[in-house]
């Protein structure tokens, strides 16, 4: 049986935290959820030292490539909707 990883990359800008402790509360509260509405497994991978930037990779496998990409689809979807990030970019790569 086949099976399929894919792996979004997130580069967020949180434009409204001014110290790291705020950064830390937005993508705690962004990452704690994620798992829980979809099935993906997600982390903040860069830019731990800034305070208006983070890059997160967020993970899922599955045995079809359309149900990887149905997923990491849901995923961009939730993290634009929320309201204290924006997205500056975001890459998809399904293996």
């Amino acid at each position: 049986m086949p099976a399929f990883v894919g792996l979004l990359t997130t580069e967020l800008i949180i434009p409204e935290t001014t110290t790291l402790k705020e950064k830390r509360q937005v993508l705690r509260s962004l990452l704690a959820r994620m798992p829980n509405k979809l099935n993906v497994a997600v982390a903040e991978v860069e830019h731990h030292d800034s305070h208006q930037q983070a890059r997160i990779a967020t993970v899922t496998v599955s045995n079809t490539k359309a149900q990887v990409h149905r997923v990491l689809m849901a995923a961009s979807k939730f993290i634009k909707s929320e309201a204290r990030v924006m997205v500056q970019s975001e890459t998809v790569e399904i293996t």
